[in-house]
């Protein structure tokens, strides 16, 4: 048996487009402090557009200090300032305090994404809502 030729057609130009942060909120940040003690407390350089209940993630260099906070995720608890948050992360106890430095290689808090958790509306299927914190909007223009 023979089969035709497998023809694909024009490929659309918006079929599959790269993914790219800046069309995406929340975003990635770069951290200018962090005050320690039983809630972590973030400034970053630019105003950041996270919300309370985030899920995010703290990549720390080893030239800035506080190498203990590197990799660990946390959830924003409290927004101070447009440009501060604080995370539900422990740092009270054996975390080095932080460093400026320029290095190319700087501090980062990033959004990781969904939780999946929330309150979810106990008046049956028919009226449910779910509101999941820190899930990914996309702001593209395309």
């Amino acid at each position: 048996m023979t089969y035709p030729p497998f023809i694909t057609g024009p490929i659309p130009p918006y079929n599959n487009p790269p993914i790219e942060s800046q069309y995406f909120q929340p975003s990635q940040f770069f951290i200018s402090n962090i005050s320690l003690g039983i809630n972590t407390t973030i400034t970053t350089t630019a105003n950041m557009n996270y919300v309370i209940g985030q899920s995010v993630r703290l990549l720390i260099p080893p030239l800035s200090g506080c190498r203990q906070l590197n990799e660990i995720t946390g959830n924003v608890i409290a927004i101070p300032a447009s440009n501060q948050v604080v995370l539900n992360i422990d740092s009270s106890m054996n975390v080095d305090a932080f460093k400026t430095s320029t290095s190319p290689q700087q501090p980062q808090i990033m959004a990781i994404g969904d939780i999946n958790t929330g309150a979810i509306n106990a008046n049956g299927p028919s009226n449910t809502q779910t509101f999941i914190n820190g899930s990914f909007i996309n702001i593209s223009p395309v």
